[in-house]
């Protein structure tokens, strides 16, 4: 979900192969992983939730893709020519357009941050019968920078954003891993802070999960490897069924897929494709990802992300039918 990264993706995602090539692979790299992972000391009780079983229920649209025509003073590059709309409107549109009745808000979008002005988007929210399903949170800090005083930073801005899903009813948040510039992506810091993010999740009910989106900071086995050696029951991943696409490699976006969807419990995004430089398009394997999320168990959400050029509505209605015809 980060524009910059994924236009610099055909660049990098070499390094984020080698990387995943480097060691063991599915199952096991998650044996090599899970040797070094520490117990968990008084570990919280594992989240419950009861997820929807209807397929339309388990969907949901993200703000994402209708970036450029939700108005909010933390996202600059809307395109002023288009009439705009806040995270209210929306949901109604959402609700009337798509019959869908869950939204994940991407968190530039949400616009006021205080207690008041949260309960006043809540209300508007679920005056159209839209909940949140999940916040797409950025955070500019990384939660592995060698520098204590920036991971704080990162870990009091996940924490910022488990407050903000409290206040709008969200009941998780996914939660960007952002590079620190200079320094190679480092599982046990990144671990470390997360769980302490993570703890704070699961006193308030928040469940928080880790996106396969940034090639180096997030690329799927690193991201799987932090996890795992956090090694708690509130933190899990967030399958992305495209932005491992972009490696090129089919067959690494499966793989990549299949070890995700083991570690999900609420919350992935589906999208047929991603577009790369100079509109290049990578497809991802929809009917194989849901056949991987099937056997994986998982339950939870589905949230609506297309990612290409061109307009918003058709994409995402093209998107809820390729689901629900999946689902069926």
């Amino acid at each position: 979900m980060n524009p910059v990264s994924r236009r610099e993706f055909l660049t990098r995602s070499s390094a984020a192969i080698a990387l995943a090539a480097s060691g063991p692979v599915g199952a096991r790299a998650e044996t090599a992983v899970q040797a070094e992972t520490p117990a968990a000391a008084e570990s919280p009780a594992p989240p419950h939730r009861d997820f929807p079983a209807d397929p339309r229920a388990r969907l949901a649209v993200a703000s994402y893709p209708f970036r450029n025509l939700i108005d909010s003073p933390f996202y600059r590059r809307r395109n002023p020519g288009k009439t705009g709309m806040d995270l209210p409107a929306f949901a109604a549109m959402v609700a009337e357009r798509f019959n869908v009745h869950g939204i994940e808000p991407w968190s530039p979008h949400i616009q006021a941050r205080t207690p008041a002005d949260l309960e006043a988007l809540r209300s508007g929210i679920e005056k159209s019968g839209v909940h949140v399903i999940n916040i797409a949170a950025d955070l500019r800090q990384s939660v592995y920078d060698p520098d204590p005083d920036k991971r704080k930073a990162a870990i009091d801005g996940g924490k910022q954003w488990v407050d903000v899903a409290v206040e709008i009813g969200s009941p998780s948040i996914r939660l960007h891993v952002a590079e620190a510039h200079g320094t190679p992506p480092d599982f046990k810091l990144a671990s470390d802070s997360l769980r302490e993010v993570a703890d704070y999740g699961a006193q308030h009910n928040v469940v928080i999960s880790l996106e396969n989106d940034d090639p180096v900071s997030e690329d799927a086995f690193f991201i799987v490897r932090v996890i795992d050696h956090a090694n708690h029951p509130w933190l899990h991943a967030c399958p992305d069924f495209g932005n491992s696409a972009m490696s090129g490699d089919p067959a690494f976006n499966l793989d990549a897929m299949a070890l995700m969807f083991r570690h999900a419990f609420c919350i992935s995004h589906m999208k047929d494709s991603e577009e790369g430089d100079g509109g290049k398009m990578y497809n991802a394997d929809v009917p194989g990802t849901f056949k991987i999320a099937r056997a994986s168990g998982y339950k939870g959400y589905f949230s609506m992300e297309m990612d290409r050029s061109g307009d918003p509505y058709a994409g995402t209605a093209q998107l809820i039918d390729l689901s629900l015809k999946e689902l069926a």
